[in-house]
Formats: C-alpha cells, sequence, structure tokens
C-alpha cells in the first residue's frame, strides 16, 4: 500500500453524494480561514441520523453538546480557545518530553517480557498507553481506567463519525451515555479546583458546556493520538531501512511529518456553507456540507509545514498539535532503539476506517528470527 493513500470508508469513497469533497491543500486552508462562510456546525454531528431508540437512550442520559469549541465560533470560541490553550502550551508541552521518554521505556520493558513468550501487538502494549497518562497529566483531571477509556472513546467515535446500522446505534449510543454520566460526575468533582475543568467551571461556563468540550477532548486527547503511534508503527516497521536508521539513533521527526501529509489517523474534517459562497470555481449554497481532506493531496514539493494541516488550520487548529507530534515522535524512537530486530508478524490488520478517523486496530510484531 502507498505511503500516500487515503483510507477513506467505502461510504465515503462512492460518492460521498452528501459532501462536497475539498482536496486541494490551498482550497482547504482556504476553507478554514473564511470563518464566516465556512461554519463548524456540523463538526460534531453524527454522519447518520440517529434512530429513535438510540436517541431516546441519549436522552435518559441528559447526554447534550452545545456549541462550544470544535463546534462553536466568534468571541465565545475564542476565550474559551485561550483557556483551554493555556493547559497545552509549547513550554507545557516541551516540558513532558522527558515524562513521555519514561513512560515509553517503562512500556517497552512490559513489551520485552511479552516478546519472551511470542509476537505482541504494539498498539496494545505501548500505543495506547502512553497519550492518556499525558493528557491527564496536563488537564488535571484523572481518566477512567484505561480500558473502559478506549471502549468508550471507539464507541463514541463510531457513533459520530461511523455508519452504524440501527441496532449498533442503540449499542454505541448506550456506551456515549455512559461516558457522558462519567464526565458529568467528574465537572461537577472539579468545581473550585485549578484542572481544566475546574477552571472553565470559575469562568461561568455551564456543566453542559464544559461537558461538551470534554466529551471530544478526552477522546482526541489521547484516542487520535495513539491512532497515529499505530499507524506510524505499522509502516515504520514495513520499511526495513528505516526501522534500522531509527534504532541506531535516527530521528523520526521527518517520518512522523510525513505520515500527518499523507496519511493522519485524522484525515477529513467536516464544515458548512453559512452563506452562498463560491470555492474552487463552484458556488455552493446555503447550508452545503463540506468534507475535507486534510491529507493524502500534499505534492511532493510542498512546504515543510505541509503535515500541520492534518490538525486543522487557522482559529480551529488542533491546541494538542505539538503534544501528539512529540507523543509520536518519541514513541517511535525509543521503540525502535529498544526492539533493532522487530518485525511485523502475522496477517496485515484490520484497520477502523470512519469518515474523519483511520488506524490499524493491532500493530502484530516479533523479533526476527536468527
Amino acid at each position: 500500500m502507498p505511503a500516500n493513500a487515503v483510507h477513506l470508508p467505502t461510504e465515503a469513497r462512492t460518492p460521498p453524494t452528501k459532501y462536497h469533497v475539498v482536496r486541494d491543500p490551498g482550497e482547504v486552508r482556504e476553507v478554514f480561514r473564511r470563518v464566516d462562510e465556512f461554519v463548524p456546525t456540523n463538526a460534531l454531528t453524527t454522519v447518520v441520523p440517529l434512530c429513535t431508540a438510540a436517541l431516546r437512550v441519549l436522552s435518559r442520559a441528559r447526554f447534550a453538546l452545545p456549541p462550544v469549541l470544535a463546534s462553536a465560533t466568534g468571541d465565545r470560541h475564542r476565550a474559551v480557545r485561550k483557556m483551554v490553550g493555556a493547559f497545552f502550551t509549547p513550554a507545557k508541552v516541551a516540558a513532558v518530553g522527558p515524562r513521555v521518554t519514561k513512560l515509553t521505556r517503562q512500556r517497552c520493558q512490559a513489551a520485552a517480557e511479552a516478546l519472551a513468550s511470542g509476537p505482541i501487538d504494539l498498539a496494545d502494549i505501548i500505543g495506547r498507553r502512553i497519550p492518556p497518562v499525558i493528557m491527564q497529566e496536563l488537564t488535571g483531571f484523572d481518566c477512567p481506567d484505561l480500558m473502559l477509556l478506549k471502549r468508550w472513546s471507539r464507541d463514541s467515535l463510531e457513533l459520530f463519525w461511523g455508519w452504524p446500522d440501527e441496532e449498533r446505534q442503540v449499542v454505541l449510543a448506550t456506551s456515549a451515555a455512559e461516558f457522558y454520566a462519567w464526565l458529568r460526575e467528574t465537572v461537577v468533582a472539579s468545581k473550585g479546583d485549578d484542572s481544566l475543568f475546574g477552571v472553565l467551571d470559575a469562568a461561568g461556563l455551564s456543566t453542559p458546556e464544559i461537558c461538551s468540550l470534554g466529551y471530544f477532548l478526552v477522546i482526541a486527547g489521547q484516542e487520535t493520538t495513539a491512532q497515529l503511534i499505530n499507524i506510524a508503527f505499522y509502516r515504520a516497521l514495513q520499511n526495513r531501512t528505516l526501522w534500522h536508521e531509527l534504532s541506531q539513533g535516527a530521528s523520526a521527526a521527518a517520518f512522523v511529518r510525513g505520515l500527518l501529509a499523507s496519511e493522519s489517523s485524522v484525515h477529513t474534517w467536516r464544515r458548512v456553507v453559512a452563506t452562498e459562497s463560491m470555492l474552487g470555481g463552484v458556488n455552493l449554497p446555503a447550508g452545503a456540507e463540506i468534507l475535507l481532506e486534510l491529507s493524502g493531496h500534499h505534492p511532493e514539493d510542498a512546504t515543510p509545514t505541509a503535515y500541520s494541516l492534518a490538525f486543522g488550520h487557522g482559529l480551529h487548529r488542533c491546541l494538542g498539535a505539538k503534544l501528539a507530534e512529540l507523543e509520536t515522535i518519541t514513541v517511535l524512537e525509543e521503540t525502535a532503539r529498544a526492539f533493532p530486530t522487530l518485525v511485523l508478524t502475522g496477517r496485515d490488520p484490520e484497520w477502523i476506517r470512519l469518515l474523519s478517523f483511520q488506524t490499524p486496530t493491532t500493530v502484530m510484531a516479533a523479533l526476527e528470527a536468527t
């Protein structure tokens, strides 16, 4: 599979007639810049309408996602973004670098013990376990049990960005309701402290508003980074020369940035046309939905910062961009140096392929036979 392959689900490839698809990176940036014409009101809506039974499950949980950050605009959005951004400043991200290294080395020790018995799943034993720890240390609130957090995260991503049938929607909605209940309890318990939730409460945001922000922040703060780490593991191990170079101390920065440009874990995002607008020579009516392809279309001679489009652009650029990049680079480098002879094993992995998210579900590896 070429490194610049774009992994859109079948449903997203065939039309998708629901969306005006924007692939050109310059036009994608233009959409992000024209914030009054192309708005994020559909950024966190479900790809398919939810059935009545699923909606009832969410209603009983008082599930609500008022626009606050990713789906909001204007002065309110800027004020909240500034408060959240204070927890992910460049200085704070740089300061957690040694912590990411330490955690990765600890997980590599666990991987070494497991490798003595046969192949391991790097996605499970390393990839998914570091981002949640870093996120909770930066935000100041505790995450739930790892396996529960991962189930909630993946279920919510499928509910909002997948194509579940009605029976599956009810299962996913039940999981989302559990996640939301935990989130509400955590937000209420954070009142008066200096955690992210406590700061937002002190600033006057309501509990539903904080829950709305936290619902996807908790997912984006760890699950999408773990997904990127797993893509990096898989693609790096496919390239034996690269893995050898990394094991000998080479930097993984250029490789990771190349992945962000060609095969990001968050590969698309959505916008709505607020007023009739012209984009790339096409007249778009008010209400039209746009699908922005964030990776996979940069030319080979693209600017060195082309990779950053994977994190959005402008006023809605991901606040955790530098953190995700740092974690992925560090985890990949440390793992390669710990296991120079690691190779992929078994069948090609299955992939999670949602409208806006993708990752291999497993990365099975073993020490090369001598």
